[in-house]
């Protein structure tokens, strides 16, 4: 999809590194759509198992945004085909509860929209201050995290209110069995970091992550969230938003400038990407 010529958006509004810390939520959303938590669960690719190698597929998911967001056309084609060497391997089996396959466009365009989602929510929490037109500029945009891989131009909605239609509709698909929320509790409570650091910041992730998510997840991940608990984390929010304004566009980009650039030196090198 076309941006306007004349942006009104920069690139530093694009992306805000303590996005991070919707990040679980925003998996959680993903994986919500059973042929896409089932892809997860059940994906035999060890070096995107995140309990298996949580920086390698720390940094796989943050440079795949770093590239996607700020990244050109020719980087986004490089880091395609080594994605695609990866999800190749991750379908179905007779055995699988639900059928799925990595290269279902349906599938990729509900990941894309959560992600689009999740800037959109994070921006607004943490630094808001735009106009609508700068919002839709914003959306126009966030195609991008869809068509990296193979969602296409003409399936990304053409605009805010047709997305949020796609979106509802979209909400009927979603459900979290009993299988899949045991790993996405995992992914909340940190249970892929070690036991020093998510002994002690897991139930601080766990809270940031049920703030963060809309309640129809909530619910099908039975998470509990009170009035009390909504206080706490719109105080944290503000408190987090008056510093990240003050940042220069360096600081409040990191650490996805840091992933591009280093993604930058690995094509340069010949280095895998993924």
């Amino acid at each position: 999809m076309a941006v306007p010529t004349e942006s009104r958006v920069r690139e530093d509004e694009l992306i805000v590194g303590a996005g991070l810390l919707a990040g679980g939520a925003n998996v959680i959303m993903q994986l919500a759509r059973p042929g896409v938590g089932y892809g997860v669960v059940e994906s035999e690719v060890d070096s995107g198992n995140i309990f298996k190698h949580p920086i390698k597929r720390t940094r796989t998911t943050l440079t795949y945004l770093a590239v996607a967001s700020m990244g050109t056309d020719e980087e986004r084609a490089l880091f395609r085909r080594a994605t695609n060497r990866s999800h190749a391997r991750v379908r179905s089996t007779e055995s699988s509860p639900v059928s799925y396959n990595a290269f279902d466009k349906n599938l990729q365009l509900w990941v894309a929209a959560c992600l689009y989602r999740g800037v959109e929510d994070v921006y607004t929490m943490l630094v808001g201050g735009l106009t609508d037109a700068e919002i839709d500029e914003l959306y126009q945009r966030s195609a991008t995290l869809g068509t990296t891989l193979q969602v296409t131009d003409d399936m990304w909605p053409a605009d805010r209110a047709e997305f949020e239609r796609y979106w509802n509709d979209a909400l009927e698909q979603v459900h979290v069995d009993d299988t899949v929320r045991r790993y996405l509790h995992q992914i909340a409570v940190l249970g892929f970091m070690p036991r020093y650091v998510s002994a002690p910041l897991g139930g601080f992730n766990k809270f940031l992550t049920t703030g963060f998510l809309p309640q129809r997840f909530r619910d099908e991940m039975r998470l509990p969230w009170s009035d009390r608990d909504q206080r706490r984390f719109d105080r944290l929010m503000r408190a987090m938003g008056t510093v990240i304004r003050r940042l220069p566009p360096v600081l409040r980009q990191f650490p996805f400038n840091y992933f591009l650039w280093d993604v930058r030196r690995r094509i340069k090198a010949g280095s895998p990407l993924v």
